[in-house]
């Protein structure tokens, strides 16, 4: 039986949805992530994560911050939005 190894996005662009919005202070404690406040209520991160790892801390912020997570998307680097 030959098994598929499962891809892990490692080093990426990714877009993080959260419930609420942050000021743009906010920005250098999530790494430089981009803010955006969206108009139903929820702020989007998005950028470059290292890895893994580095995308892990972003969302243990997210939590310690009290925030509801809403979506975590890989941005394929190919495609333009």
């Amino acid at each position: 039986m030959n098994e598929t190894p499962v891809e892990h996005h490692d080093a990426g662009r990714y877009k993080i949805r959260i419930q609420g919005h942050l000021d743009d202070c906010w920005t250098e404690w999530f790494e430089g992530l981009s803010l955006t406040r969206e108009s139903d209520g929820t702020t989007m991160l998005c950028g470059q994560v290292s890895d893994q790892a580095g995308l892990h801390g972003l969302l243990r912020k997210v939590g310690d911050l009290g925030m509801t997570l809403i979506s975590v998307i890989a941005i394929d680097g190919e495609r333009t939005e």
